[in-house]
């Protein structure tokens, strides 16, 4: 590729000068290849330092813990150490903007949640970064299952107990999510719209402190992100499973049921996570991360690291991951609008 791209250029230079252009044409013609050799140069030697990979989570959390995988994947397949920093807040928002802001020269990598990428903005809130102009989709990462899980102190056992308790204390029931705009909350917010009852949202910063509060019953709900985590807080006792938030039973909280088969069909609420950099990164370098990205995170070994927070690995080619970002961004903001849901 760049031995075309050269052999371009000196036949231009020939061309300006056999034709009596303008010296200062050729003379530009020629910075113009100094420039493209610079490139290619960089892009080949890229990387020749370490990389930071932003986390837009807490750490703890299943975000964190792709993002902690990928970061792993990446430094095994470029050669050099990649450096995971938590920048949380604002569901995703603060952590993605900082992506979207950084210089496109590959250094800078972002983990992209469903919340800053899609739901945030299909619920109509306004974000510091456009995702289809600011962002560059390297590739998915994977996806997780969680489950509705309750404090044992909580007066109900069941989903169906749960939504008649609701209904009988409307706007008393409160439930937790890991930030505003995060799967978390609309899945709230969308079983709250189904049923048609009235729970307060609390919102946290991040799925360990939101954790803690309802492991001290500070709060009586919270959809978990992580089944497996939820699953060894409701083997040991702390807490208590109503429901699967994801399409289908798991064999890691046998006999707990998906919302969607307890009355409320079609209800999945399964958290995506993707690889993004800044918008403008040189094409070179998008290959070089996407194939990195789709040979590590197939390996037996992510898969065994993913499974333990109920997670899987769905790699994508860089146009994929766009046309799947803006596909659930379409399919979310249908359902809040279908289903009347308010984020007030």
């Amino acid at each position: 590729m760049r031995d075309k791209m050269q052999q371009s250029f000196f036949k231009s230079v020939r061309f300006a000068l056999r034709h009596g252009q303008r010296w200062w044409r050729a003379a530009g013609l020629v910075l113009g290849l100094l420039f493209l050799q610079g490139a290619m140069a960089q892009t080949n030697n890229y990387p020749s330092k370490p990389l930071r990979l932003i986390v837009p989570f807490p750490p703890g959390g299943p975000v964190d813990v792709i993002g902690r995988v990928t970061a792993d994947v990446l430094s095994q397949a470029l050669g050099q150490p990649v450096v995971v920093e938590n920048r949380a807040g604002a569901g995703g928002v603060i952590g993605t903007d900082l992506v979207a802001k950084a210089p496109a020269d590959g250094y800078t990598l972002g983990i992209g949640p469903i919340s800053s990428l899609s739901i945030t903005p299909a619920m109509g809130k306004k974000t510091p970064y456009n995702v289809d102009t600011d962002l560059t989709m390297v590739s998915l990462l994977g996806k997780v299952v969680g489950a509705l899980v309750a404090h044992p102190g909580a007066p109900f056992d069941t989903l169906e107990q749960m939504i008649a308790y609701a209904k009988a204390h409307p706007g008393e029931l409160t439930y937790a999510s890991s930030g505003p705009g995060t799967s978390s909350h609309l899945a709230g917010e969308y079983l709250s719209a189904r049923a048609g009852v009235k729970m307060v949202h609390v919102p946290y910063k991040g799925t360990a402190p939101a954790i803690q509060d309802l492991l001290g019953g500070q709060v009586p709900l919270y959809f978990e992100t992580s089944l497996a985590a939820a699953a060894a807080m409701v083997n040991d006792k702390r807490l208590k499973a109503l429901a699967i938030t994801g399409p289908a039973r798991s064999a890691l909280l046998p006999g707990v049921a998906t919302v969607a088969e307890q009355g409320f069909p079609g209800f999945d609420v399964s958290p995506w996570m993707a690889l993004i950099a800044p918008a403008q990164l040189p094409e070179p370098l998008v290959e070089k991360l996407n194939k990195a990205v789709r040979e590590g995170m197939t390996s037996p070994q992510v898969a065994k690291r993913l499974a333990l927070i109920g997670g899987m690995a769905e790699t994508s080619s860089p146009a994929e991951a766009r046309k799947f970002v803006q596909n659930d961004t379409a399919h979310w903001r249908k359902l809040i609008k279908d289903a009347n849901i308010r984020f007030d």
